[in-house]
């Protein structure tokens, strides 16, 4: 273990960092160093799930969350289908739960799953949480909660806190009646304690809204900044979650008990943006200028994309912060911390996407790829200690 940091505090510990990043990320030569002590992980895809074409089962419509059972079977959430498959450990169609609708054991677009403390899978979709009983060859319904905010649909991790409440993450009207994304713990009896995550407008980093009228709807509607700077949050499972800037490697990490502290690598850069890049960023103002019909874009192309891609957390409760990549990079990194304790890297094929489905443990990832023809798989990534 290799500790970045010398001192701690209630409120905030900043950690300066410094690490060569392969991904395609880079840091001003003076910061550079070599930390010869922390372990190096490389991964490679040892199973796909997912077909072009053939039996129901294999044919993925939209896949909200992947996880992997006490057994070893793959849980799969496809949006579109309205439905979780069950598959053995070696990629095998079990069975199937949930069809669309809104009675109970039925789901609409269900995206997002964990194991609660109870033992029951838990899954978010649409205006509810439903709990199943997993058996060998079924699933039976055993309760609901409903969502306690009006991000209805949203895809959004689901975990439970360190008293085990469910965390309900979602939009809600802030103090000054803005939207906010925040933590809503629920405990019994419906009882909600809410942790406001960040201020508006950092929550809001790279967006901008326009008044407009589209067909016979006057609304506001948000702009992007493409590749530009993204508010990031990642929830553990048990309580702790963190937030950042994606254009900072600045990481707030607030542990289970309510303690804050800092991770930040300050020289760090994203790499650059490409010509095709640019041209699609070019297309998508043009786009927008035309639709809403005003006569200046809020932003502009930036020459570089932030240095942060993603974050999550593993089964552990080790931060992951993955790095932004080259356009053409193949590999993808993470740098994993046990609090602000960094303890390994980890490498893996870039075409794995792994934020938002993710059940990480130190030696396994799951994720989705995609082919030339949008054909999705659910991927799993088996990881090796690099010697």
């Amino acid at each position: 273990m290799r500790r970045f940091s010398s001192t701690r505090s209630r409120g905030s510990t900043r950690t300066a960092l410094a690490l060569l990043a392969a991904s395609g990320a880079c840091a001003e030569q003076d910061d550079l160093q070599t930390f010869a002590d922390v372990p190096a992980w490389d991964g490679v895809v040892n199973l796909e799930i997912g077909e072009i074409a053939g039996d129901d089962p294999y044919l993925f419509s939209g896949i909200g969350s992947v996880l992997e059972g006490p057994d070893g079977r793959v849980i799969v959430a496809d949006i579109q289908s309205h439905e979780v498959r069950v598959f053995d450990s070696e990629g095998e169609f079990l069975f199937s739960f949930g069809r669309h609708g809104e009675g109970p054991g039925e789901l609409i677009n269900p995206c997002c799953l964990a194991f609660g403390p109870d033992g029951l899978l838990w899954v978010r979709a649409d205006v509810r949480y439903s709990a199943f009983r997993l058996g060998a060859a079924s699933a039976e319904y055993e309760r609901e909660i409903r969502l306690g905010h009006f991000g209805i649909g949203m895809l959004a991790p689901l975990t439970f806190d360190a008293d085990g409440r469910l965390v309900d993450l979602g939009m809600v009207t802030g103090a000054d009646g803005s939207p906010v994304f925040a933590r809503l713990h629920r405990g019994p009896g419906e009882a909600v304690d809410t942790v406001w995550m960040a201020d508006p407008d950092r929550q809001s980093a790279g967006q901008a809204t326009v008044p407009a009228t589209i067909g016979d709807f006057t609304g506001t509607f948000y702009l992007y900044q493409m590749y530009g700077p993204l508010w990031l949050h990642a929830h553990g499972p048990r309580g702790a979650w963190a937030e950042a800037i994606s254009s900072e490697y600045a990481i707030n990490l607030h542990e289970a008990g309510g303690e804050v502290q800092v991770i930040e690598w300050p020289s760090l850069l994203g790499p650059e943006v490409t010509p095709n890049e640019r041209d699609r960023a070019q297309a998508r103002i043009d786009y927008d200028l035309e639709r809403f019909g005003i006569d200046e874009h809020p932003f502009g192309i930036p020459d570089r994309k932030p240095p942060l891609s993603s974050l999550y957390f593993d089964r552990a409760g080790r931060l992951w912060v993955e790095k932004e990549g080259a356009a053409d990079a193949e590999i993808a990194e993470a740098d994993v911390y046990d609090g602000i304790d960094l303890v390994a890297r980890y490498r893996w094929p870039a075409r794995v996407r792994a934020s938002g489905l993710n059940w990480i443990t130190d030696s396994t990832l799951y994720g989705e790829t995609r082919d030339s023809l949008g054909v999705q798989r659910v991927a799993r990534v088996r990881f090796q200690l690099r010697r």
